[in-house]
């Protein structure tokens, strides 16, 4: 028995570095179906909008309406609530809202955290909930007191007497506020009353996610619960055509082998049976169309369509004039690759489902969408599908997609049982939904002053590679093409989209034309900004911050670029060293970001770092490889992440501004590839137009 045990033990260690490491440590348990059918702040006396709940006991509780994931939005968002609120920010408790109508996102249209409109949605309506409780709750003090309304004021949780001495706290206030109209208007802040707003704040999760009671999808667990696992054909769009589930289910603990639309799943009673069960299912597939599909077929597509014109998106001038009269003409051609989220936290989705209601427990970056593929497939009414969010081991647009919860909710419906889905990493490099590679060609030309006359880019690739261009410069003939040109790969949103991958083309390109005119790189973009005044502002910091212009040591290159994505600014400086062997460091990245208003400062700085650490992570080492239909890569030993000891030093510069907040979340990523190929080209003159750039320049 002891020998089973450790055998069992040594067995889950394998699963567990399988998945990242350490992942399936820390599960929770939920102890019953009435502790979970409402969440505690729904008995709160005085819930006066859909952010705030404040009991009798003096608990206040602030509803996050957006996925946390290591963004810092549940602590931001709460910051907004408590400013208005008058309360200090450690009173405050957190809870994840339901899917609910309440909590959709103005800019999305969907109940979902992306896109980096966490904070641009909520900065209004979630000071002004607070703001609503504050008004009812300083009303309800003064109808007690028999005193006038505006003669009262709030701090600190509590309402003052006029006479400063007495004094009610918001628990005692919570009845009687509860029982008053709600207004329809109330008067925010100046911001030059702001306490919390714009001052450092240590995220309120932290000491959670430190002592592990931080409840993340992975940890979920319920009574009765069984595991699943999904065998899924390696080609995409391929389909069962036979397996062996009488094998399957001569492993100890497997339950059940169910065919479901995206494979077959082994249910168990535990993890590591059905990893065992899928093991042994041996199937073979019906491959489908895509069988043959390489890396190699789909650049020859992208080739053959660059060659012909796009879809013009943008034109200025006359292009043909300009690159006709140009003193110099350069031509080039741009390549990125197809990349995987690769969140350490996998795919898992947790569903418990009766009669007449089912509860989706899940790491979801979309509640809404969860919530209309539970009822899509179970036929429920909307109220009877609860999703819990849990939160969330990296996302990265990942979790905006549904094929998780489908596959959860659909093994939930067959077995009976409530399930607990569970991917490995392996799963999710394999069945990702990338981001899609793309091919830019480029013509460009430079008249007799050093200035760029012309500009052409020809962008092809799926349709989420075609977006997020900006080209600030002041180019007097100008011309932006597009093919949709699409493999059949699965494709999503990927932390910062279109943005990431043309961010490279456009300010390694223009870097390009500024050493075709002998121009320093910097004040070549300064000098083409023009009334661009933001990009200029975080240019001019980053150039600054970085030395720009001052001496290297031997064999070290500086490389520079601006971008405006997601509503904000951001400038990068990279400097970079090559052994003499042509091994490539990054020693520093300086950034300097204009996102409008700061709400957490400390917050900021955290996702300007995180953003370098993941597009250095793409540009040095980034790339799925595609064979027979199939994608290569199974584990991070052979899909890297950047390690520790490769981190350059990251100085985060923030520039002040009273202008309403913009993104934070992604607008770091797109200026860090071509600021690090434009300082390899600094050091060594060779001029890299395709990522990854690798770890050995030759």
């Amino acid at each position: 028995m002891v020998e089973e045990i450790d055998a069992t033990r040594r067995g889950l260690l394998k699963i567990g570095a399988a998945l990242g490491g350490g992942l399936l440590l820390g599960v929770r348990v939920v102890a019953s179906e009435a502790a979970e059918a409402e969440p505690p702040a729904a008995t709160a006396r005085f819930a006066p909008n859909a952010w705030v709940r404040i009991g009798s006991d003096d608990r206040i509780t602030v509803i996050i309406d957006r996925s946390e994931m290591g963004q810092g939005v549940l602590t931001s968002l709460a910051m907004l609530v408590a400013e208005e609120l008058e309360v200090p920010l450690d009173k405050v408790s957190t809870e994840f809202a339901p899917a609910a109508p309440a909590y959709v996102n103005r800019i999305s249209g969907a109940q979902s955290t992306g896109g980096s409109t966490s904070i641009r949605n909520g900065w209004e309506p979630l000071r002004e909930a607070g703001a609503t409780a504050r008004e009812m709750l300083i009303a309800a003090a003064a109808q007690s007191w028999g005193v006038p309304h505006v003669a009262c004021r709030a701090a600190a949780g509590a309402v003052i007497h006029p006479d400063g001495k007495q004094r009610l706290s918001y628990g005692a206030l919570a009845e009687r506020a509860a029982r008053l109209p709600v207004p329809k208007s109330v008067k925010l802040k100046d911001p030059r009353q702001f306490r919390i707003i714009g001052r450092s704040t240590t995220a309120l999760d932290i000491h959670a996610k430190v002592n592990g009671s931080a409840v993340f999808g992975i940890d979920v667990q319920l009574p009765g619960m069984l595991t699943a696992v999904v065998a899924r054909c390696p080609v995409f769009g391929g389909t069962p055509k036979s397996y062996d589930a009488d094998a399957a289910r001569q492993v100890s603990g497997v339950r059940h082998v169910v065919k479901i639309d995206s494979g077959v799943a082994v249910v168990a009673d535990d993890f590591w049976s059905a990893s065992l069960g899928r093991e042994r299912l041996n199937p073979s597939w019906e491959r489908g169309a895509m069988a043959a599909l390489t890396n190699a077929a789909i650049r020859q597509g992208f080739t053959q369509a660059a060659a012909k014109p796009g879809s013009e998106q943008r034109s200025v001038g006359k292009l043909e004039v300009g690159l006709a009269q140009a003193a110099q003409r350069l031509e080039a051609e741009y390549e990125t690759p197809y990349l995987a989220h690769a969140p350490m936290e996998p795919m898992n989705c947790t569903v418990r489902l009766g009669e007449t209601r089912c509860d989706v427990w899940v790491p979801t970056q979309a509640q809404g969408g969860a919530q209309a593929e539970a009822v899509r497939l179970t036929g429920l009414a909307q109220d009877a599908v609860h999703i819990h969010t849990t939160f969330i081991g990296g996302g990265f647009g990942r979790r905006l997609n549904q094929d998780f919860v489908t596959e959860a909710v659909q093994i939930a419906m067959a077995v009976g049982a409530p399930v607990h889905l569970l991917w490995t990493i392996g799963d999710d490099l394999q069945h990702d939904h990338y981001r899609p590679a793309n091919l830019t060609r480029l013509q460009g030309g430079i008249d007799a002053k050093g200035r760029p006359s012309a500009w052409l880019q020809r962008i092809v690739g799926p349709r989420l590679a075609l977006g997020g261009v900006d080209i600030p410069y002041a180019i007097p003939n100008l011309r932006v093409e597009q093919a949709v040109v699409d493999p059949g790969v699965p494709t999503g949103p990927w932390r910062s989209v279109g943005a990431s991958q043309n961010a490279f083309v456009v300010e390694s390109f223009i870097d390009e034309l500024a050493h075709a005119a002998a121009a320093d790189p910097y004040e070549f973009r300064h000098g083409l900004l023009g009334t661009a005044s933001r990009h200029r502002g975080v240019l001019d910091l980053a150039a600054e911050k970085a030395g720009w212009g001052g001496p290297l040591p031997k064999n070290r290159g500086r490389g520079i670029a601006v971008y405006f994505s997601f509503s904000s600014w951001v400038a990068e400086v990279a400097e970079v060293e090559l052994s003499s062997r042509g091994d490539l460091k990054v020693r520093r990245v300086v950034v300097a970001i204009d996102c409008g208003r700061v709400i957490n400062p400390d917050g900021v700085v955290a996702q300007m770092e995180g953003a370098v650490a993941f597009a250095l992570t793409a540009a040095l080492r980034g790339e799925i490889t595609l064979m027979d239909g199939r994608v290569v890569q199974s584990n991070y030993n052979d899909y890297p992440l950047l390690s520790l000891a490769e981190m350059p030093d990251v100085e985060v510069h923030i520039i002040p501004s009273a202008h309403p907040p913009s993104g934070v979340g992604e607008p770091a990523v797109p200026p860090l590839a071509p600021a690090v190929g434009n300082a390899i080209f600094a050091a060594t003159g060779k001029r890299l137009r395709r990522l990854p750039f690798g770890m050995r320049i030759v």
